[in-house]
């Protein structure tokens, strides 16, 4: 634990320009059965994208390995994956298979859908993805989407004069619940030795935040990009970032789950996709402008202010995150897996679940022969 910190410690501290560069904890609130999460189940497809100027896609799988469809459930963060979706990579590399992404605004919701088998593959929260191997969802951790920095953040309105963490009593405080963001404000405000009962947490998903902050019902809100941008240029300033807490051990990433019927059944195609994530991270390092411009439409921001938000996560390849300080190679999981315990053990002391499994149930929730060289 203590050599993945330090090496994450490394990456998040290096200059923008050097970054291998970035985020929803997501907790079944009020989960008290699957039952439940397919009752509610929900999710909010979006549309296809069309090829852009791209590098070279990976050759393509055979007939028998790669599926009719792939459903993914994305949200909207500067990673590799919303590179895929923007240069239309998994389209290219997957010709005969319908590429159906799905938008969700928290990982929370990508749970609830996993949970109802809506999605073979989906973006949570490693601390969303701690509660739910720990209630048995049905989906093994196969990819780490980024690792996240500055790219999530409290905010709080420079008018509320609000100056340390202490100055939050009393106050109205945004976060989407089961979130990563979630997470880093409980962490951060027991550190602090504040008590959520001493201010008020409001469970707001990314655009009620806005929503909310532009009315005045809020003195500030834990989220990410680019709602978090929104709210800076909107009178807001930056009390405690995600990279900060993790100078602390507040570790926090943005998770790739995969389905375990899907795993069984298509690992060959899991692991193109992976490639396909690879590529992605390939075209950002070599070419941080053009992966700008091609996030600029997916995020709503200018081409600038898009690569300047990817560079505020820590973007890993297949071929590092197969280390030991992350997901390891098949056979011996990595350090991730004591991220993700000590993730759920948190939410434990906090009351959020009732109960974690040992640390071998998250390291066999490690699916680490998809990215195994």
């Amino acid at each position: 634990m203590v050599s993945f910190i330090r090496r994450l410690h490394r990456y998040v501290t290096r200059p923008f320009s050097r970054l291998i560069d970035r985020r929803s904890f997501n907790v079944l609130l009020g989960l008290c059965s699957l039952f439940l999460v397919v009752t509610f189940a929900g999710c909010s497809p979006a549309s296809d994208t069309a090829s852009s100027p791209s590098p070279d896609a990976s050759a393509s799988p055979t007939a028998s390995a790669a599926p009719s469809e792939i459903r993914i459930g994305y949200q909207v963060v500067p990673n590799a994956e919303l590179l895929v979706k923007a240069l239309g990579l998994a389209e290219k590399a997957f010709p005969n298979t319908k590429i159906e992404w799905k938008s969700f605004d928290s990982g929370r919701d990508v749970n609830t859908a996993i949970a109802a088998n809506g999605l073979d593959l989906g973006l949570v929260g490693s601390t969303g993805t701690s509660v739910g191997i720990s209630n048995g969802l049905p989906y093994q951790v196969y990819f780490l989407h980024d690792v996240i920095g500055d790219n999530e953040a409290l905010a709080v309105k420079t008018s509320a004069n609000i100056k340390t963490l202490a100055d939050l009593k009393g106050r109205k405080i945004g976060v989407p619940f089961g979130s990563t963001t979630h997470f880093s404000l409980l962490s951060a405000l027991e550190k602090a030795g504040i008590a959520t009962t001493d201010l008020q947490v409001l469970d707001l998903q990314p655009p009620d935040i806005l929503a909310a902050w532009q009315r005045g019902d809020i003195d500030g809100a834990f989220v990410w990009q680019p709602t978090l941008k929104k709210l800076v240029d909107d009178g807001g300033t930056i009390l405690v970032t995600a990279k900060t807490l993790s100078e602390q051990g507040i570790i926090t990433a943005d998770v790739g789950v995969a389905h375990k019927d899907f795993i069984s059944q298509y690992p060959d195609a899991l692991k193109q996709y992976v490639g396909v994530l690879d590529e992605a991270v390939k075209f950002y390092r070599e070419q941080p402008e053009e992966a700008g411009k091609a996030l600029a439409a997916e995020l709503g921001l200018t081409p600038e202010e898009s690569l300047a938000v990817a560079n505020e996560l820590v973007w890993l390849d297949s071929s590092e995150q197969s280390g030991a300080d992350y997901l390891g190679k098949p056979g011996s999981p990595g350090a991730f897996a004591e991220v993700l315990k000590a993730s759920a053990d948190f939410m434990k002391a906090q009351g959020t679940i009732s109960a974690t499994p040992d640390l071998a149930v998250f390291k066999d929730a490690i699916y680490s022969a998809a990215i195994a060289q």
